[in-house]
């Protein structure tokens, strides 16, 4: 009897998506637009974190993002920062009309790269996010020049105006999200198999004449 072919098991990644940055500036009404595309323009501020599951495909992949929105004040500090580790992306976000919520970037940088252990901060996969674009140019307080200095002296993260009001860029925060997990797994992945290529000579072995150090 012939053997029935066996169904093919779907393989899907769990990306880790967390979002930082002051209260007020948006996190949760992006969260919101992204995974129900809604928007609730009352939203209460978030206590400690709380995630929500999407999943999303790409380039014929499917991936589940996890995504964690968090308390922006300070007082919720300690609720959220235990958090911060197993995160695979993090988006961190300002208001357009918020000068201090620009100003605090560096800040919220510098707490996920501590409490999640972050080894190589220039290579981990920040995403910048300019929130309220709807509000127009009237309103804005942070401007072009600065974010672009901003993002030249952390490495330039990808940057993104968003508006979770009216859905603008909000699918493409998520998109360069995942294209940007993939490009550090990449990057990884060639780091390791060119390390596996390469000997590394102990002080009693360099007595050896025999042995050379190479790179295939």
């Amino acid at each position: 009897m012939p053997n029935p072919r066996k169904p093919q098991v779907e393989t899907r990644s769990v990306l880790k998506v967390l979002i930082l940055g002051d209260g007020g500036v948006g996190k949760t009404c992006i969260m919101g637009r992204f995974i129900n595309d809604q928007f609730e323009d009352n939203s209460f501020h978030t206590i400690g974190v709380e995630f929500l599951n999407k999943d999303f495909a790409l380039t014929g992949k499917n991936y589940t993002l996890q995504i964690w929105d968090t308390a922006g004040q300070e007082r919720f500090k300690s609720l959220r920062t235990p958090f911060y580790r197993g995160t695979d992306i993090c988006l961190l976000v300002f208001s357009l009309d918020d000068k201090s919520s620009f100003s605090n970037l560096s800040l919220w940088r510098q707490e996920f790269l501590h409490y999640a252990d972050i080894q190589d901060p220039q290579d981990y996969p920040f995403i910048i996010v300019g929130n309220k674009v709807d509000l127009g140019a009237a309103s804005r307080t942070v401007h072009a020049e600065e974010i672009k200095q901003w993002c030249s002296y952390h490495g330039n993260p990808p940057y993104y105006e968003t508006s979770a009001k009216t859905d603008v860029n909000i699918g493409e925060v998520f998109k360069e999200s995942v294209q940007q997990w993939i490009k550090r797994e990449s990057d990884l992945d060639l780091n390791f198999k060119a390390a596996g290529n390469t000997l590394y000579l102990t002080p009693e072995s360099q007595g050896n004449s025999k042995i050379r150090r190479y790179c295939c």
